[in-house]
C-alpha cells in the first residue's frame, strides 16, 4: 500500500531503531504508534486492544494518519506527540528570554511555536526601570530566530516559528518589511493580525492609530489604505507576512473567559491561547471515493475514529512544560482535518475549479463539523466534557457537552500526505509529473497516477507526452491530452486565485479552528492582485490568508519538471536533496525525501 516514496521517507524520519540498530518496519511503526494511544482507554473502563485495533487498521490503511510527532515519538521514550504550540512573550527581559527557553524546549521535542510580539514596547521607548531605550520587537525576533538555528530537532524536524505583531503596533511597518531581507528571520513565518477596525479603515479610506502597548496611549496615525498596500506589496515580494483576522479568530475561539488568542502556529491553522497545544490528524478523503462519489457512511466511521484517536493522545501525551499540560488538558483541543482533497475530485471526474467541485468541499466539510462533534460528544458521555465546558461558547449556545474544545482544524499535511500517498490538505494537486530525487542522486520522473491510468486507457498515453509533461509537469494546454483530462487534472497554478480562496472560505465556514491554504498566483500577478485577494478572504470569512506569487522567493517553492535552466530567482532546493518543494499555508515540504519546513 505504501509507495516507494512513502517507504523511503519512512525510513529516512519515522522508523524507530532498536539497541541493536534494527530498524522497525512500517507495519511495526504503525502497530506501535496504534498500541501507545490506546492505552489511555483503560483509565476510562474500555478495551485498549480494541482501540489498539482501531487506530492500526486506520493508519495501516492510509485512511487516517495523525501529525508526525506522534508517528515519531508514540510508545517511545520522548512521548512528545504534539504538532504545535503557542508561546506568550511578555515585555520585559526575564520574560523575553524565559519565552526563548520555553521555545527550545518544545522545539527539541518537535513541536512548532507561535509567538505573538505585540505586548513588546515599540523601538525608542524610553524603559523607565533603566532609563534605557527599547529596541523593539524586531531584534528579539532575530534572538528567537538564532536560538531555533541553534536546535535539530532530534534529527527529524528542524524548528519552525510563527511570529505575529497586531497592525496596531508601532512597529508594524518594520515587521511588514522584515523579510525583505532573505537573511532575516528565516526560521519564521509572519503575519500581520489585521483587527476589523483596521479593515474598516481601508473600505473607508481613513487613517487610524498606532497603539504603544507598554501604555496603552496612542502613539500616531497611520492611513489605513498605505499600511494595506505595503502588506499586499511585501507579500507579493517574498509570500511574507501573511494575514490573520485576529478579530474572526477571537469572536469565534471557544473560551474566552480563559484570555485572548494573540498567535497561531507556524502553519496558521491552528489559533492557540497562550500555552496551550494541539494534536492534528488527517482523513485521507482518497481512501473514501466510491462510485464517482463519496462513502459517506465509511467517511463517517473514519471521523469517529480520528476523534477518539485525537483525544487520547492528550492523555498519552508527555508535555514539554507543566504550563502545557495544565492548559492542553483544561481544553482538550484537537484539529481533526483532510488531505487527499484534490484526489477525491480527480476520482469523481470533478476538475478542482468546476463549481460542483466547491460544492462537494462544502459538504464534505459541513459533514466533518457534524461527525467530529458528535463523536466528541459521544466521548463526553463516556469520559466527561473538557474540564473549561462550563465557560466555553459551547455551554453559553445550549450545546451538549462536547470531550473537546475544537475538534476540527485543515493542516497543511506536508509529509504525512508523502506517506499517505495523496495530495496535500486541501491543496490542488503539485503536479501532474515531477522528478522525485531519490538519496543517492538519481533523479525518476513520477506521473500522476490516475492521470497515467487514465490517458492510457484513452489510448493517448506515449513516451512523447511522457517528456512534455515530465518537462512542464502540467497538463493544462499540453498538446495531445484531451480537453477533459486537461481540465480534470488542475494543478495549483492553473487555477485562478479566487478559486483558491473560495476553496478555503468553503471549509473555513465549518472548521473550529483556521485552515491552512496557499493562495497562488502567477509570476506576473500585481500586487493589487494581492490586495483584492486579501479583500475577498476577509469577505468570505476567512480566519487568515496566505499567498505565494510564482518565483517570488530566493529559494523557488513550486517548480515542475525537469528544468535545469535556473529560475528567474534562484533554484528551487530542498536543503537537505535539493528537489522541489511544496507549499501549504506557509509550510514547505519536500516530496522527494520528506523534509518539512513545519514538519
Amino acid at each position: 500500500m505504501l509507495s516507494d516514496n512513502a517507504l523511503a521517507v519512512l525510513e529516512r524520519r519515522y522508523l524507530a531503531r532498536d539497541a541493536s540498530g534494527r530498524r522497525e518496519t512500517p507495519d511495526e511503526l504503525f502497530r506501535r504508534v496504534a498500541r501507545a494511544v490506546a492505552a489511555p482507554d483503560a483509565g476510562y473502563g474500555a478495551d485498549p486492544a480494541a482501540a489498539e485495533e482501531r487506530f492500526y487498521g486506520r493508519m495501516a490503511s492510509l485512511d487516517f494518519l495523525p501529525n508526525s510527532p506522534t508517528l515519531m515519538n508514540a510508545g517511545r521514550e520522548l512521548g512528545q506527540l504534539a504538532a504545535c504550540f503557542v508561546v506568550p512573550v511578555g515585555d520585559s527581559m526575564p520574560e523575553i528570554f524565559e519565552a526563548v527557553k520555553w521555545a527550545a524546549v518544545i522545539q527539541m521535542t518537535g513541536g512548532g511555536t507561535g509567538f505573538s510580539f505585540s505586548r513588546l514596547r515599540p523601538a525608542g521607548d524610553v524603559v523607565r526601570s533603566t532609563g534605557g531605550v527599547a529596541s523593539g520587537p524586531l531584534p528579539f525576533m532575530d534572538i528567537f530566530n538564532s536560538a531555533t538555528d541553534a536546535i535539530k530537532q532530534g534529527g527529524t524536524r528542524r524548528g519552525a516559528n510563527m511570529g505575529v505583531l497586531r497592525v496596531d503596533h508601532p512597529d508594524v511597518l518594520d515587521f511588514v518589511t522584515a523579510k525583505l531581507d532573505p537573511r532575516r528571520l528565516t526560521n519564521f513565518n509572519i503575519s500581520v493580525a489585521v483587527t476589523d477596525a483596521f479593515m474598516a479603515a481601508v473600505a473607508a479610506g481613513t487613517d487610524y492609530p498606532l497603539v504603544n502597548p507598554a501604555t496603552g496611549a496612542e502613539a500616531k496615525r497611520l492611513d489605513a489604505r498605505r499600511v494595506f498596500r505595503l502588506l499586499a506589496n511585501a507579500a507579493w515580494t517574498t509570500g511574507d507576512p501573511g494575514v490573520i483576522f485576529i478579530d474572526r479568530i477571537n469572536a469565534a475561539q471557544p473560551t474566552p473567559a480563559l484570555g485572548e488568542i494573540e498567535s497561531t502556529n507556524p502553519c496558521g491553522e491552528q489559533p492557540l491561547l497562550p500555552f496551550e497545544s494541539c494534536v492534528l490528524g488527517s482523513v485521507n478523503l482518497a481512501r473514501f471515493a466510491a462510485g464517482g462519489g463519496v462513502d459517506w457512511d465509511r467517511l463517517r466511521d473514519a471521523i469517529h475514529d480520528g476523534v477518539h484517536f485525537l483525544d487520547n493522545v492528550i492523555d498519552a501525551n508527555r508535555y514539554p512544560l507543566p504550563q502545557i499540560e495544565r492548559i492542553t488538558r483544561a481544553n482538550r483541543k484537537i484539529g481533526l482535518g483532510v488531505m487527499g482533497l484534490a484526489d477525491l475530485f480527480v476520482l469523481c471526474g470533478l476538475p478542482y475549479d468546476h463549481p460542483d467541485a466547491l460544492a462537494l468541499a462544502e459538504r464534505i466539510a459541513a459533514f466533518l463539523d457534524r461527525e467530529s462533534i458528535a463523536a466528541s460528544q459521544a466521548l463526553a458521555r463516556r469520559r466527561g466534557p473538557f474540564p473549561s465546558f462550563a465557560g466555553s461558547r459551547w455551554a453559553a449556545s445550549g450545546a451538549a457537552p462536547l470531550r473537546n474544545a475544537t475538534t476540527t482544524t485543515v493542516a497543511p499535511t506536508g509529509t504525512i500526505s508523502i506517506l499517505a500517498g495523496c495530495s496535500s490538505g486541501i491543496e490542488p494537486l503539485f503536479a501532474v509529473s515531477y522528478v522525485r530525487h531519490v538519496l543517492d542522486g538519481a533523479r525518476l520522473p513520477e506521473i500522476h497516477p490516475t492521470f497515467r491510468q487514465m490517458a492510457e486507457a484513452r489510448g493517448v498515453y506515449t513516451p512523447e507526452l511522457a517528456a512534455a509533461l515530465a518537462e512542464r509537469g502540467r497538463v493544462r494546454g499540453l498538446r495531445g491530452v484531451p480537453e477533459d483530462l486537461q481540465r480534470l487534472f488542475a494543478t495549483a497554478h492553473d487555477l485562478a486565485p479566487e478559486v483558491h480562496v473560495r476553496m478555503q472560505a468553503a471549509f473555513q465556514r465549518h472548521v473550529h479552528a483556521a485552515v491552512s491554504k496557499t493562495v497562488n498566483f502567477p509570476v506576473d500577478a500585481t500586487p493589487d492582485d494581492v490586495a483584492a485577494v486579501y479583500r475577498l478572504a476577509y469577505e468570505l470569512g476567512c480566519k487568515g490568508v496566505t499567498v505565494y506569487r510564482d518565483r517570488s522567493r530566493d529559494a523557488q517553492v513550486l517548480r515542475f519538471g525537469d528544468d535545469d535552466a535556473p529560475a528567474p530567482a534562484a533554484a528551487p532546493a530542498c536543503p537537505e536533496c535539493g528537489a522541489p518543494l511544496v507549499l501549504s499555508g506557509g509550510c514547505s515540504a519536500c516530496h522527494a525525501c520528506g523534509w518539512s519546513k513545519c514538519g
